[in-house]
């Protein structure tokens, strides 16, 4: 479920996402092929969204 999230958010940031477009634009000129773009991107996406991840959990956690 989560690796499907991911390829989702991805996909519609690599259509919409002008950051991400020129991103994939340099890759692609650098020779990646597009299943190493899209794992960059997986694991760029996931960097940005663990630490909130993290933080919404600590938010819901009762104190000890």
């Amino acid at each position: 479920a989560a690796n499907n999230a991911l390829w989702t958010i991805a996909m519609v940031r690599m259509r919409s996402d002008p950051r991400t477009r020129v991103y994939v634009d340099r890759r692609t000129k650098e020779g990646m092929s597009n299943k190493e773009i899209h794992r960059c991107l997986k694991r760029y996406i996931v960097r940005e969204l663990y630490p909130l991840i993290l933080a919404d959990l600590a938010d819901s956690t009762p104190a000890s």
